[in-house]
């Protein structure tokens, strides 16, 4: 039985001091019996979109492989863990809110990068990410068939529904979610409903800190594949989430066992639902 750790750490103004901190969570976090360790959005910088973009984008950007996968690829490899980052990383011409994805032996199995990017007051991510255009995949590792579902793109039930259509075990959503956000509640619900309705566990870990636009709340939180919160961590400080996956409750949970059974794509996929529309009294039209 697996054992994921979420790091939810706060990054202070210099990224090498931030990266020191994470391996440093991570190697302990491996030493007290964590299989799979996973870092929240950009851990390792302060969080650059919450300010319009000025300059260069990609003075915040790094390749992947890079210095932080190469980095956490040797400590993953000493410690036998999976570790799944998230960093903004570069490819060209391009920019991406990427989550590198590192098995147990230290190699680097892909990389999934955020497809749907927002843009409001303190999050103008369309200032500095490209829509990612890797797909939704899901990894093969040494602790189980893990997705990555990054921030935003939870929003989208399609997005988890091609996660479990690869039968993911584990969905990892790296998040960069502030205090006051939106209503009590609403993360929590979102993401029971996705373990509930696909049958898979859910970690959401967190940004934590106060910034100089956003106080992220931190909180962290699993939900296992009945919809049901596991494990969570305290608000406002840094913290270790530690939670046993019992990836038995996948294969016996309802949506493996009926929900997706019973899936009736053909009659709703590509616009083809027929749908009734009712005058305002109720009577068919």
């Amino acid at each position: 039985m697996p054992r994921i750790a979420l790091i939810q750490q706060k990054a202070g103004p210099d990224p090498e001091a931030n990266l020191r901190l994470g391996l440093q969570n991570a190697k302990a976090a491996a030493a007290a019996g964590a299989n799979i360790i996973a870092f929240a959005e950009v851990a390792f910088q302060r969080f650059f979109p919450q300010h319009r973009l000025t300059g260069d984008r990609f003075r915040f950007a790094e390749t992947v492989p890079g210095p932080t996968t190469e980095a956490f690829s040797a400590l993953a490899r000493d410690m036998g863990v999976v570790i799944i980052l998230n960093l903004f990383e570069r490819d060209g011409d391009k920019a991406y809110d990427s989550s590198p994805i590192i098995d147990a032996d230290g190699s680097l199995l892909g990389v999934t990068r955020m497809m749907h990017i927002t843009h409001y007051d303190g999050f103008y991510e369309q200032d500095y990410y490209d829509p990612g255009d890797r797909g939704a995949p899901v990894f093969d590792t040494r602790f189980g068939r893990i997705g990555v579902c990054i921030c935003y793109d939870r929003h989208y039930p399609e997005y988890l529904r091609a996660l479990a259509l690869q039968e993911a075990q584990l969905v990892v959503v790296p998040q960069a979610g502030a205090e006051g956000e939106w209503p009590e509640g609403v993360y929590e619900a979102e993401l029971q409903a996705g373990s509930f309705q696909h049958g898979f566990y859910m970690a959401l870990a967190n940004r934590v800190g106060k910034e100089s636009v956003l106080t992220f709340e931190g909180s962290s939180f699993i939900t296992d594949p009945n919809g049901s919160v596991v494990a969570r961590a305290p608000a406002g400080e840094d913290a270790t989430l530690t939670a046993d996956l019992d990836y038995t409750l996948v294969d016996q949970s309802a949506a493996r066992t009926l929900f997706m059974q019973h899936r009736r794509p053909e009659a709703y996929e590509g616009g083809s639902v027929n749908v009734v529309h009712s005058r305002p009294d109720n009577r068919p039209a």
